[in-house]
């Protein structure tokens, strides 16, 4: 996130300034005093200098905007871009400064995120709540064991050789299903495995395939926070989705 805040302005003075030239390209000429709003304490922008200084004040707002900050002081904001345009002294040195921008920034995706997953949790109910009637009724089944984390797997094919750890690589075979049924990946119909490090998939995955010995194949049934939780994956996995997988581990790869 370093110097995000010059970053966010710039590209916001960049695109409007641009997007203002096109449009006054195609008008007639720009007459020199421009009315602003009637609420606004400016009644008319009186000079060229009037109209570049108010139309950077636009592309910075434009550009904050888009970091999804509620709000600013916006007295203390003119005071500190004075300070910093003329030569001033300044309050907050560079590095303080950044401080400030990144927990600002940070404080306010986790608001936007808290928000979302609270609308996606209404939004995704039915689906939510179907994966946990599914696995309460599915660990009754004989052969069906669960593990602490709330993981579900059934021995399709007992291996006999090593068991991966969670730095290790391995060489797989899976498919994967949605509770309907509905397919949404499978190495089998693209025609090769595939090797990926065990620790860098899904908490499910890493815990499940863990418990496999190498020429296993074990079907895994995974609740929605051991897999893609409350964003879900691309159009195929939708949000809070419990997912099967019927995973063969042909090979551990090692570290």
């Amino acid at each position: 996130m370093k110097r995000i805040f010059l970053a966010v302005c710039l590209s916001g003075i960049a695109v409007a300034s641009y997007a203002q030239t096109k449009t006054a390209a195609k008008k007639t000429a720009a007459k020199k005093s421009i009315p602003v709003s009637k609420t606004s304490t400016l009644t008319v922008l009186k000079s060229p200098l009037d109209s570049t200084s108010y139309a950077f004040g636009t592309s910075i707002g434009a550009g904050l905007k888009t970091t999804g900050l509620p709000t600013l002081n916006y007295e203390v904001l003119l005071k500190g871009l004075k300070d910093a345009f003329t030569g001033g002294k300044v309050v907050l040195n560079q590095q303080q400064a950044q401080q400030c921008i990144n927990e600002a920034l940070a404080k306010a995706s986790s608001v936007k995120n808290k928000a979302e997953e609270a609308a996606n949790k209404i939004k995704y109910a039915p689906i939510m709540k179907e994966g946990q009637d599914f696995l309460e009724q599915n660990k009754k089944r004989a052969g069906v064991q669960t593990t602490a984390s709330g993981l579900q797997y059934e021995v399709l094919t007992a291996g006999t050789g090593v068991k991966p750890q969670a730095t290790d690589s391995v060489l797989v075979h899976y498919k994967g299903t949605l509770l309907n049924g509905k397919q949404f990946d499978s190495s089998y119909d693209r025609g090769e495995p595939i090797s990926f490090p065990l620790n860098q998939v899904i908490k499910g995955w890493t815990e499940g395939v863990q418990l496999m010995p190498a020429g296993s194949k074990y079907k895994f049934f995974i609740p929605y926070d051991l897999a893609y939780g409350a964003r879900g994956a691309g159009q195929d996995i939708p949000p809070y989705s419990t997912l099967i997988f019927e995973v063969e581990l042909l090979k551990v790869n090692g570290k």
